[in-house]
């Protein structure tokens, strides 16, 4: 599991990096009707309510895997929260940030 460190810090780096790079485009959308039309300003706060949403699911995602460093820390990593079994080692390099095994996700997906 030590080499998994190593996997959820890379993953904390690229987000970092890539919500430092499009901060930009959440910023706020003049109205400035001299410089561009009605549809080129709606494009624009489209591109802007698309890149805040996409900003909210990078900070879940940052939340997440922050989370699963302590859990490391703590040898807790790799264990189902709903079941305490361990969860399968693929799944946690496809997700390191996830907590729950496949029965149980899928179960709480049911509900």
């Amino acid at each position: 599991m030590s080499d998994f460190k190593g996997l959820i810090r890379d993953r904390i780096d690229q987000l970092e990096d890539l919500a430092e790079a499009s901060r930009a485009a959440t910023a706020t959308v003049e109205l400035d009707q001299t410089r561009q039309g009605r549809l080129s300003r709606m494009d624009a706060l489209q591109g802007q309510a698309m890149a805040k949403d996409a900003e909210r699911r990078r900070g879940e995602q940052l939340g997440r895997l922050r989370a699963a460093l302590a859990r490391l820390e703590r040898g807790e990593f790799g264990e189902c929260l709903e079941c305490g079994e361990m969860i399968a080692e693929a799944r946690l390099r496809a997700d390191p940030g996830t907590t729950l095994c496949v029965t149980c996700a899928s179960e709480a997906e049911k509900r």
